[in-house]
């Protein structure tokens, strides 16, 4: 690749005595894997600015899976994450390296990752709201789309006082039945605008970015949900990604 490009790390890994093995999200070539060679020694001027978080300039060679990092510089420090928003960005992290594909342009995306991570950085209260705008933004660039405002059978818009069952492919579709596959009008049209007027839209929100992603993220457990679980006493309005 010629020239350099806006990144943050994702995800890295030791690779060798001295190397590491990275999960790159760049603005125009979306996720890469590349290798880094020499950046854990003693002298390697990169072994800093290889963090998640931190906004990065990049470039990068070879044809392959797997590219050869040819330099990385620091934009600015890292975004100031810590406590449940540190959780709550890894969780991101992680969701986008499992979702992705490798080299699939995703430029809209990368900005709205970068939203969110200075969302959550910036925020001092929950991040549950920010969490689900990016969920619901990143669902959408993944082609995911569904209307949240008209019932699938019918196609009249939804009513606020009535109930409609989520149908995998299809939308939703009133119904008197309620389970967890269940929503309001009024939870759809929170998840249309992407606007949690309270706690119980944002609960619903939840409810559907889990269902709506499982297919992406498949059956392997988030590791940094048992992060989350193992390092945090559990809170349920403090919970980074929710159960």
């Amino acid at each position: 690749m010629d020239g350099w490009q806006r990144a943050f790390v994702l995800h890295g890994r030791p690779y060798s005595e001295t190397s590491l093995m990275l999960d790159l999200f760049t603005e125009s070539h979306g996720r890469i894997k590349a290798l880094a060679k020499g950046a854990r020694s003693r002298r390697s001027q990169l072994k800093g600015c290889l963090q998640p978080f931190t906004p990065l300039l990049v470039r990068w060679g070879g044809k392959g899976g797997v590219k050869t990092l040819r330099g990385a510089e620091a934009v600015s420090l890292a975004l100031p994450l810590s406590g449940i928003t540190l959780y709550s960005g890894l969780y991101v992290n992680e969701v986008l390296s499992r979702v992705l594909e490798d080299e699939t342009p995703y430029s809209s995306l990368f900005f709205d990752y970068l939203a969110c991570i200075q969302q959550l950085a910036g925020d001092s209260g929950s991040p549950e709201r920010t969490l689900r705008r990016f969920e619901l933004a990143l669902l959408e660039h993944l082609g995911y789309g569904i209307d949240f405002l008209h019932c699938a059978g019918s196609g009249e818009p939804v009513s606020d006082t009535m109930t409609y069952r989520y149908r995998e492919e299809k939308g939703f579709i009133a119904s008197l039945v309620i389970d967890r596959h269940s929503f309001t009008g009024r939870d759809l049209t929170a998840l249309s605008s992407r606007d949690f007027p309270d706690e119980e839209t944002l609960r619903s929100a939840k409810r559907f970015t889990r269902m709506a992603l499982k297919p992406y993220l498949g059956g392997k457990p988030l590791k940094s949900r048992e992060l989350f679980r193992q390092f945090i006493p559990r809170r349920p309005s403090a919970d980074a990604d929710g159960e």
